[in-house]
């Protein structure tokens, strides 16, 4: 059945199972390295500092790694994030006495890259596997590739926690690097060369976009995934291990079934936002939606302060918190691989994620340090402030009127 696809099909369930792969190694190692952490007695802080160079060295590659895949090919970026998982993996199955600060900071710095060359090399290519102008298939293709990633690294999270009771951290990384070492070899035989590749030779200062819509869309990406990555990288699972006293297992079930959650909205989303009209996602949706999402954690936040069935409004209101990010995500990935330029689309969207890497690392600094010192209330109303300010960045964008 697989022979009888079309080349652009069989190239896009090609990236697609590579993406998977890597991400629920990806869901799975942050959830590993937080709950093993903390129970080596790591304080907040100190666990959200284990990543920061995962996140900054995800800013550096996202600029880097869109001029390298406009200069040797898609196919060699996510091929080259591949084995540096491996590796970062296998740096990681090593004995407790090893694992000393820089030392897991320097292996999580590998991740980092690994994780943005590949994500950065499977939403570029999707951009030249859609025919120009079919904006409706391509959101669809762009929401697909993402919500299922999104799903299977929530499905990432719950093996991290699993994995973490059943096998022990370094157990659960060789198994992880053994397995994502098949996948490397399978995509260096089967993915086709020179995807992505430039008709020009970029110079290195083009990874700076010119295009005033990426970049007013980088910007309002980076306070949106600030705004999520403030509460769920470290506060929220170290608070429901502490606070609600759960075993490593339900932390993880909870941000596994986050996660998943999200992903599947995030895949269906194009039905929520003008779809079925016939329509590509407005302006006015971007900033709709974003408004709608703002509400959500000043929402917990308030229950939080006024002891108001703490329990229930944490959990329901992340589960709603994560629907609605999961549509704004949805609609900021569509229009990113829709502004971007078709030769050299890497360019743009490495630029693009770039901004959401940093967002990310503003988030999960701040998820330490905040959580740390004023709690979980707090980190919900940063949360709140930066979608905010993301909501209201994004009436800067230009208008996208073109029909699916």
């Amino acid at each position: 059945m697989f022979n009888q696809l079309s080349a652009s099909i069989k190239q896009y369930l090609l990236i697609t199972g590579n993406y998977w792969a890597f991400t629920i190694t990806d869901g799975a190692l942050r959830m590993l390295v937080v709950l093993h952490f903390h129970q080596l007695g790591y304080s907040p802080f100190n666990i959200a500092m284990l990543f920061l160079f995962y996140e900054v060295f995800g800013v550096v590659t996202n600029l880097i790694g869109g001029w390298l895949g406009a200069r040797i090919g898609l196919n060699k970026t996510m091929n080259i994030g591949l084995i540096m998982q491996v590796v970062a993996l296998g740096m990681l199955a090593v004995p407790n006495d090893m694992l000393t600060v820089f030392y897991v900071m320097f292996a999580q710095a590998l991740s980092g890259i690994a994780k943005d060359l590949n994500k950065m090399s499977a939403k570029s290519a999707v951009k030249l596997l859609v025919p120009e102008g079919a904006e409706g298939k391509l959101y669809q293709w762009v929401a697909l590739l993402t919500g299922s990633k999104n799903t299977l690294k929530g499905f990432g999270f719950f093996c991290g926690g699993l994995l973490l009771s059943v096998f022990g951290f370094q157990g659960a990384v060789a198994a992880m690097a053994s397995i994502l070492a098949i996948v490397w070899i399978m995509s260096l035989i089967m993915l086709k060369e020179d995807i992505g590749k430039s008709g020009f030779k970029p110079k290195f200062t083009d990874i700076f976009s010119k295009s005033a819509s990426i970049n007013t869309l980088a910007a309002a990406r980076m306070f949106l995934f600030g705004a999520r990555d403030v509460w769920f990288v470290v506060a929220l699972p170290v608070y429901l291990a502490t606070v609600f006293n759960w075993e490593h297992s339900w932390v993880g079930g909870f941000m596994a079934s986050w996660v998943i959650g999200y992903g599947v909205i995030q895949s269906i989303a194009p039905y929520f936002t003008g779809k079925k009209q016939g329509k590509v996602p407005s302006v006015g949706a971007v900033v709709f939606w974003g408004s709608v999402l703002a509400i959500i954690p000043i929402f917990i936040a308030v229950a939080l302060h006024f002891d108001f069935y703490i329990r229930t409004s944490i959990i329901i209101g992340l589960l709603v918190f994560g629907a609605l990010f999961a549509i704004n995500s949805s609609l900021h990935s569509y229009l990113i691989v829709s502004y971007a330029r078709a030769d050299g689309v890497s360019l743009d969207v490495g630029f693009y994620y770039m901004a959401n890497a940093m967002g990310r690392l503003i988030g999960t600094v701040l998820s330490g340090a905040i959580f740390q010192i004023y709690g979980l209330e707090a980190c919900l109303w940063i949360s709140g402030l930066f979608i905010g300010l993301a909501a209201i960045i994004s009436l800067n964008l230009k208008e996208k009127t073109l029909e699916a």
